[in-house]
């Protein structure tokens, strides 16, 4: 009676672990196809947010951005610099301008890479 126990026991956990590295390269291999799918820009852009501690979407509530324009990220930035003056009493926490600086960064030199590519 033990034995089948065992054995019974031992077919389970081999079931689980099977269901469960299968699940594990199924979630690796989804991982990896989002990565791609965001090309190597994605890379840099994750690293951007990691060194600013914000992601680039809390960077664009912050300052009300919602294309990703040199000009618009400056005149909001000057809008929010000049209402959150510490003389006046407010907050310095525009960091979100320096994301979204590194993010159009990251674009510009992605797009003169595509630019610098030859053509086949």
């Amino acid at each position: 009676m033990a034995k089948y126990l065992a054995q019974i026991i031992v077919m389970g956990v081999q079931v689980v672990g099977r269901a469960f590295a299968r699940a594990l390269r199924q979630e690796f291999a989804a991982s990896r196809a989002a990565a791609d799918a965001r090309g190597r820009a994605g890379h840099r852009s994750a690293a951007a947010s990691n060194l600013s501690g914000l992601s680039l979407q809390e960077a664009q509530q912050i300052l009300n951005v919602s294309k990703l324009s040199p000009e618009e990220v400056q005149k909001n930035y000057e809008h929010l610099f000049k209402v959150n003056d510490k003389s006046v009493g407010g907050s310095f926490y525009l960091q979100s301008k320096e994301r979204l600086d590194e993010e159009l960064k990251i674009q510009a030199q992605e797009d003169r890479e595509k630019g610098q590519m030859p053509h086949t």
